[in-house]
């Protein structure tokens, strides 16, 4: 019997199809939870103060930015932060994301806008070169700044999905594959969960993963 060929794909529709997927969509954004449930913070986290990607705003890191990040669940430590917002790492920053589109899906770029050598993949890079930043926090405020193109990846999503080699690459494959359809399916179920539509597919899915693994998850990696 052949392997298939597709297995990151396949492990992201199982979970993406399943009941639980609604219920978990519902329950992280608050969507029909009486007053005074409960609720994770980082539902606020690409509309804090009107999004990272607004256009007064999409193409530099501001506090917003950072306090957005904090939602969930990792802080920028103050040094770092400085820099990002009044040192030359920022200014770098600002010019990368001036070359990174802010009106597109994952789904419809090239692989080249993520691989290596991309504006992207150099701002993560500037990012995780700072002190006091991994890749977790460096994903995370580049997803703040392009929630549509660049996706919140942590060690929760890493591990149920099997350590991919390169995260960008596969999910944008997936995305891509059979005529968009797991991207369309990713549309769908924020619909049937009654998310609003200023949630990113990349964002639906992320917390799909993180809402299903996040109990069981034990690591021994540090936090980044």
């Amino acid at each position: 019997m052949s392997s298939d060929p597709h297995p990151f794909l396949g492990l992201l529709r199982r979970f993406i199809s399943s009941d639980q997927a609604v219920i978990d969509l519902r329950r992280y954004f608050g969507v029909g939870q009486p007053p005074g449930s409960a609720s994770f913070t980082g539902r606020r986290f690409e509309q804090l103060a009107g999004g990272g990607d607004r256009p007064t705003a999409a193409n530099v890191v501001t506090a917003d930015d950072l306090i957005a990040v904090q939602t969930l669940s990792v802080t920028v430590p103050a040094e770092a932060a400085l820099e990002i917002l009044e040192g030359v790492v920022g200014i770098r920053l600002s010019e990368l994301l001036h070359e990174i589109p802010n009106d597109v899906e994952m789904v419809e770029v090239a692989p080249a806008d993520l691989a290596t050598g991309s504006p992207a993949d150099d701002a993560w890079r500037l990012l995780t070169n700072q002190p006091g930043i991994g890749w977790v926090t460096a994903g995370k405020i580049l997803a703040r700044k392009r929630p549509r193109l660049l996706p919140v990846y942590d060690q929760v999503v890493r591990c149920i999905l099997g350590r991919p080699k390169s995260f960008w690459l596969e999910l944008h494959a997936a995305l891509r594959a059979d005529d968009r359809a797991l991207h369309n399916e990713l549309v769908a179920l924020r619909r049937s969960a009654q998310v609003p539509e200023t949630v990113s597919a990349l964002r639906v899915c992320d917390v799909v993963l993180w809402m299903r693994h996040h109990p069981q998850h034990q690591t021994a990696d540090r936090p980044e």
